[in-house]
């Protein structure tokens, strides 16, 4: 066998020949690759001639151009891929954006503004879903005296109009500030808003209820779109219950090898989804009916006034980037990096050890507060089987950790055995492209290696041992292969006990 074929071995004239080829020298696989794919509609006066396909977008203010400031999309991107700060850094991230439904409505909210004297001078403070501004440009305003009602409310007006990146947009008639959110649907019912100041000057401001946006966003077309593409982690803005059944049936499960778990696909995601919810009994309802589901994943921010897909998209934020470096590690213990908190300090029920400890073995993650910051405790999905002591698929690292073994164990059948000639372990061959058994099982014997010295698995021992690789018996073009594994964990449960006692007979 000709250990060079620059020159083709069958030329006999004087000839001098160099070639390249590309090769693969690495000792150990590659991490799986992070895409992080975002559902969300474009705001309202972005959906004429609206591209839904989907688009990689680099920057916060890309997905600003492309599907409105302020939008579900942009909020979601300033949060992955923030103006200060990398972000998610590398990790690409994919918009698939979706049309209004017909007859969709925004949300609404009013407020009235009374002054019958104004006193003094003063700045008031407008909060709107938790923030009082949005990357650095602030909803505040000024009152003087002499002001009146309408001259007030077109300064509301305008300090929110001015934010450029503000969820809603503000109209004014008369002393009256109409707050309209800029997209339309069940996603843009959690409007808030208030006016908070201390001082007094004969300014008051009385908030309406909201009238909440309506109608369902259909995802269909966009699942359609994922394809071939190994979408990840996909941050859901959507909270619908109908929603969450549909990406659960899309998905598939890992036991029934359904949807994107087939055997013959294997392209599987976690679907993040943001609550706000506070009370045990409310939590653990968003989990009760899928017990069985590795796909959905509560992303918590509990009594906060954001908006739950910023929940979501904070989460994606922390998972993502340590997915992505270092998939063994766990983001327990990290803070949200942009997330409204209540601003009494209260968080219900998540307050509580025990609340906790019964949520998550109810399929919720959790979180704490931590510096004025929401902490994430664990992050689950919504599996939770009662006869499983430990269930297998809850933890949303130990998902990705069997995705890494799938994805380097594909990488490495790629290149070492699919498509080559199937010869006898011992057979003598001189030719290239066969692989034989033993030699696909020495390959494997070497990624075992691979994955504990990358802490994914552990007792490596036991997963070479466990290797089988042999040709069918009835079909000759057929390698069949089997391994066991032990996934490492996480010290998320510290116990230690102490003994104590006296000394006695000192002499």
């Amino acid at each position: 066998m000709a250990i060079s074929t620059a020159i083709s071995p069958d030329r006999v004239a004087r000839a001098t020949g160099y070639e390249v080829k590309a090769g693969n020298f690495a000792l150990s696989s590659p991490n799986l690759p992070i895409r992080i794919a975002i559902l969300g509609p474009a705001n309202s006066t972005n959906q004429s001639g609206l591209d839904v396909a989907p688009k990689i977008v680099f920057s916060s203010k890309e997905a600003g151009d492309t599907y409105g400031y302020g939008s579900v999309i942009h909020s979601v991107m300033r949060i992955l891929r923030p103006l200060s700060g990398d972000g998610v850094g590398g990790i690409p991230t994919v918009c698939y954006a979706q049309a209004d439904p017909v007859g969709a409505t925004a949300s609404t909210q009013t407020i009235t503004v009374t002054a019958s004297s104004i006193t003094k001078s003063v700045t008031r403070k407008i909060y709107i879903n938790g923030r009082d501004n949005v990357d650095g440009q602030f909803y505040d305003f000024s009152v003087a005296v002499g002001d009146t009602p309408t001259t007030i409310a077109q300064k509301i007006a305008d300090a929110i109009n001015n934010v450029k990146s503000s969820p809603v947009i503000a109209t004014v008639l008369a002393g009256v500030v109409t707050l309209t959110t800029k997209f339309k649907g069940s996603v843009a019912k959690e409007l808030t808003s208030k006016v908070v100041f201390t001082v007094d000057a004969g300014d008051t401001y009385a908030l309406s209820a909201v009238t909440a946006g309506t109608g369902t966003h259909s995802i269909t077309d966009s699942l359609a779109l994922f394809g071939d593409e190994w979408n990840n982690i996909v941050v859901n803005c959507y909270d619908d219950s109908s929603i969450l059944n549909q990406i659960e049936l899309f998905n598939g499960n890992i036991n029934d090898k359904t949807g994107r778990y087939s055997a013959n696909l294997f392209k599987p995601a976690i679907y993040l989804f943001g609550s706000k919810k506070s009370t045990y009994a409310d939590i653990i309802a968003l989990t009760s009916g899928r017990i069985n589901e590795m796909t959905n994943a509560v992303c918590p921010a509990p009594l906060s006034e954001g908006f739950t897909y910023e929940a979501a998209a904070n989460m994606a934020y922390l998972f993502g980037v340590q997915m992505q470096t270092n998939p063994s590690g766990t983001i327990s213990g990290k803070t949200y990096p942009d997330m409204p908190v209540p601003l009494d300090g209260v968080i219900g029920d998540m307050s509580d050890y025990n609340s906790r400890d019964n949520m998550i073995k109810n399929g919720s993650s959790i979180v704490t507060l931590n510096g004025g910051k929401y902490q994430v405790e664990n992050f689950v999905t919504t599996y939770h089987p009662a006869d499983e002591v430990v269930p297998q698929f809850q933890f949303c690292r130990t998902l990705f950790i069997d995705y890494n073994v799938h994805y380097g164990r594909k990488l490495l059948e790629i290149a070492n055995v699919q498509d080559r000639t199937l010869v006898g372990s011992d057979q003598v061959v001189t030719t290239s492209g066969t692989i034989k058994p033993k030699g696909w099982k020495s390959i494997l014997i070497g990624y075992a290696d691979d994955l504990s010295q990358r802490a994914l698995i552990t007792d490596p021992a036991f997963m070479k041992e466990s290797i089988i690789v042999e040709v069918s018996a009835t079909n000759p073009n057929r390698l069949e292969t089997f391994f066991r594994y032990k996934r490492s964990g996480t010290a998320n449960v510290l116990s230690t006990t102490a003994e104590a006692g006296f000394s006695f007979n000192l002499q």
